[in-house]
């Protein structure tokens, strides 16, 4: 699991590869990940955007942008936790995906809350290190 904590707003990811929906005869690689976001700060916030920067082995980034998450604007009071699970596919067997979440306060304060970095390995995988 991945770990990122910005302004007491705790981003968890944990990453899984899903080797049903792959075909790595046909250079597709395809993973899961499982979300939650944890506010443990003392103001309610609003997810509202979300930048991703995937990145496979090949060093070809995709840059994402949209409107929250999965179709929604979560809204997280003091205490509260929100899930999601996504994906994304590669055509390389791994790739290194982080990000941010921009939020809003009900004052209009926005800010971005990081989202780790996380390595997407295909099961199997061998990896030299010099």
């Amino acid at each position: 699991m991945y770990r990122a904590l910005t302004r007491d707003i705790e981003v968890v990811v944990e990453p899984f590869y899903l080797e049903e929906q792959s075909d790595p005869e046909d250079d597709r690689y395809v993973w899961g990940y499982r979300i939650v976001i944890s506010n443990n700060s003392d103001k309610t916030v609003r997810l509202v955007n979300r930048y991703w920067n995937i990145t496979d082995q090949n060093g070809i980034v995709d840059e994402v942008t949209g409107a929250g998450v999965v179709g929604e604007q979560p809204r997280l009071s003091p205490g509260d936790t929100y899930e999601y699970s996504s994906g994304c596919p590669l055509d390389t067997p791994s790739g290194l995906m982080f990000g941010h979440y921009q939020m809003e306060t009900d004052e209009g304060e926005l800010f971005n809350v990081e989202i780790p970095a996380f390595s997407l390995d295909s099961p199997g995988l061998l990896r030299v290190l010099n």
